[in-house]
């Protein structure tokens, strides 16, 4: 049996969720992840209104959807981050504050608390989302930089996430990290060191996005088979890489569509993804989970993307088999 592919509603945020789950339905997805930005989940109102979740679900039954996971990539990114001006437009007004630093870091921390139990009210098991990191600007390791002050880095990321795991692992709720650029796991040995840092807690593994190794040159199935039993969630998104001797994989500060980029996002099955290897992994460790269409692609119409990106990931997953393909030739 296939798995379930769902839209991701953070690119569509734009949209009433009402909107946009007649149009996925009309699609034929099977359903939503949902986003806790714009009106498609909101924590404190899940929180404070008894009736918000009820109605949320209702409204998804009234399309035929199902909801497997929430995100919750904005308030996460702000846990570790160090905080600057940019992370004021991502931010509530409640959650941004006075834009005091620490004050930001430690009401995004609560609220995080506060998603895995609004997870819980809703009904899904897994949140999916970032944890940002402080030393990520020190990837380049000029000025020196030595072990011990990455080591920091790791520290302050298990000081802030193991409180916030603790909800997580209370509510019975998991959280998956996007590993990706900006994050404190963004390739295979921070990912292994990410979890080094907390003691392998069981509630927390990854929310698997190829479409950010392609561009480190990273082969996505390496990091299936290294994190077989930490895989809780699945992104179907593509990138696409453009060197051409001019330009890097750094992108140059240059915006996402921008055609002198080394590399960009795509719609699924447009880029440098390979899906066939990666459906075979997915079925090799085991996963059953939701494919969720994570569509960005600054040269094409959202609409036609996702429609299109659903029907190749429908057209490229397959169970595995049950039987060996030359059991038949047996006489015994």
């Amino acid at each position: 049996m296939s798995r379930p592919v769902t839209l991701f509603t953070g690119q569509w945020a734009d949209l009433s969720l009402e909107t946009l789950a007649e149009k996925a339905s009309s699609w034929g997805f099977d359903g939503l992840e949902l986003a806790c930005w714009g009106d498609h989940f909101e924590v404190d109102k899940a929180l404070e209104d008894d009736g918000y979740v009820k109605a949320k679900r209702e409204l998804l039954e009234k399309y035929d959807l199902k909801c497997f996971a929430i995100s919750s990539h904005l308030v996460g990114q702000c846990v570790c981050d160090p905080i600057d001006l940019r992370h004021k437009s991502i931010l509530s007004e409640k959650l941004w504050g006075d834009g005091d630093p620490e004050g930001v870091r430690q009401r995004c921390a609560e609220e995080m608390k506060r998603t895995a139990v609004a997870a819980r009210l809703l009904g899904v098991d897994t949140v999916n989302g970032f944890t940002g990191s402080s030393v990520w600007h020190k990837l380049y390791f000029f000025p020196p930089t030595s072990q011990e002050d990455i080591d920091i880095g790791y520290k302050d990321f298990a000081d802030r996430w193991l409180p916030i795991l603790e909800v997580f692992k209370k509510e019975e709720v998991k959280f998956g990290l996007e590993v990706h650029p900006t994050e404190i796991a963004y390739d295979i040995f921070t990912a292994q060191r990410t979890l080094v840092s907390i003691g392998d807690y069981p509630n927390f593994g990854f929310n698997f996005d190829p479409s950010h190794f392609i561009h480190q040159f990273i082969d996505p199935v390496n990091f299936l088979e290294e994190f077989k039993d930490r895989i809780f969630h699945v992104h179907v998104k593509d990138s696409r890489v453009q060197l051409t001797g001019r330009n890097s994989i750094l992108s140059s500060h240059l915006d996402f569509g921008d055609p002198r980029r080394g590399w960009d996002f795509v719609s699924p099955g447009r880029g440098d993804v390979k899906w066939d290897p990666i459906v075979r992994a997915l079925n090799r460790i085991g996963y059953q989970g939701p494919l969720s269409i994570e569509w960005e692609d600054s040269g094409m119409d959202r609409e036609y993307g996702a429609r299109e990106a659903l029907e190749m990931i429908r057209k490229i997953d397959f169970a595995p088999s049950t039987i060996a393909f030359d059991a038949a030739f047996s006489d015994e």
